[in-house]
C-alpha cells in the first residue's frame, strides 16, 4: 500500500477524536519508530509503497489510538529534556511544563546569587519521581550533584530505575510515602516535586487518554484538601533542607497564591511564582533561611 494512503486512513479514522495536526504527529512518530522513516519522506517519495508486514504495526497502532491510548504508550517511550524515557500506565507521561521546571532548577544552580549554587556537591531530592524524568534530567545536566528520587509506588520506581540505566545516570531510589516521612538521614540543598494536584472536580476538563491510561495515584487529590502533598512536602523540607536550601514545586494553576502563602507560613522567603508556556501559574521556587 502507498504510505500516503495509510496517512489518509489515519485522518479518516482519527480526525473526529484529535486535531488534524496531532494526527499528523502520530503518523510521523509511528513511521519513524516502526519503519525508521523521516517525517519528510512523503515529500521526497510521494509514491512510496510499504509491504504488508510493514503496514501491520501502523494499523495496530491506529486501533489503539482510536481507543484514545496515548501515543507514548504505544511507542513505549517519550522525549524529555533531549532524552528518551520509558513510560507505562504506572507513571505519568512527562509534560513540557515539567521541562520548564527542570530548566529553572538548572539555571538556579548555575547562577551565583545564593550559596547553594556554589557548593561543589549538591544533594537533590525529587519527591514523587514517577518515570524519574526530573531526577534523571537533573543528574544528567548537573553531573556533580548527588540525586535522590522518592516514590510511594514500587511500579513507578521500577520504571524510573530502567530510565536511569537507559540514560546512564546514577540515582538513589527510595520507596516511601512522603506524607508519612518526617525526616531522613541526609539533608538536601534542593528538594523538588511535581506531586498529585488535580482535584476530582477537574476531571471533567481532562482528556480520555489521560483519565483512562495514566495513574490516578499520581494525578488526583480530594476537592476538600487539594494542597495535601504541598503541605506534607513543605513540612518535610523544613526539617530536611540545608540552610539557604531551595524548594521547587510544580503546582495546580488554580492554587498559585495559596501554595505561595503555605511556603511563607513555613519560614520560606524569596518566593517566586512562575507561569508556564501556556500562561498558567505552574512553578514555585522558595528559599529556606533556617532549616530548623
Amino acid at each position: 500500500m502507498l504510505l500516503r494512503e495509510i496517512k489518509n486512513i489515519f485522518h479518516t479514522e482519527l480526525d473526529t477524536l484529535y486535531p488534524k495536526e496531532e494526527v499528523d504527529s502520530f503518523f510521523y512518530m509511528l513511521i519513524e519508530d516502526q519503519l525508521e522513516l523521516e517525517r519528510f519522506v512523503l515529500a521526497m517519495e510521494p509514491n512510496l509503497i510499504i509491504s504488508k508486514e510493514e503496514e501491520t504495526p501502523l494499523f495496530e497502532a491506529l486501533s489503539r489510538l482510536k481507543l484514545q491510548e496515548p501515543i507514548q504508550h504505544i511507542i513505549g517511550t517519550t522525549h524529555f529534556m533531549d532524552m528518551d524515557f520509558e513510560v507505562t500506565s504506572n507513571v505519568l507521561i512527562p509534560r513540557p511544563e515539567t521541562e520548564e521546571l527542570v530548566h529553572w532548577i538548572i539555571e538556579e544552580v548555575h547562577s551565583t546569587k545564593y550559596e547553594v549554587r556554589s557548593r561543589n556537591t549538591l544533594k537533590i531530592l525529587d519527591v514523587g519521581t514517577g518515570s524519574g524524568c526530573i531526577a534523571i534530567s537533573l543528574a544528567k545536566n548537573l553531573p556533580k550533584a548527588k540525586v535522590y528520587a522518592l516514590d510511594v509506588s514500587a511500579e513507578a520506581l521500577e520504571v524510573a530505575q530502567k530510565n536511569a540505566k537507559l540514560n546512564n545516570v546514577d540515582i538513589d531510589f527510595l520507596k516511601d510515602d512522603i506524607l508519612a516521612l518526617e525526616s531522613m538521614d541526609t539533608n538536601f540543598d534542593i528538594i523538588v516535586s511535581n506531586p498529585p494536584y488535580v482535584r476530582e472536580l477537574e476531571k471533567k476538563e481532562m482528556q480520555t487518554n489521560v483519565l483512562e491510561h495514566e495513574p490516578d495515584l499520581a494525578l488526583f487529590v480530594s476537592d476538600e484538601n487539594p494542597l495535601v502533598f504541598y503541605k506534607g512536602i513543605t513540612a518535610f523540607a523544613v526539617k530536611n533542607l540545608k540552610e539557604n536550601g531551595l524548594l521547587f514545586f510544580e503546582i495546580n494553576q488554580y492554587f498559585g497564591k495559596e501554595t505561595e502563602q503555605l511556603l511563607k507560613n513555613h519560614n520560606f522567603s524569596e518566593i517566586e511564582l512562575r507561569k508556564d508556556m501556556f500562561g498558567n501559574d505552574r512553578m514555585l521556587k522558595a528559599m529556606l533561611h533556617s532549616s530548623r
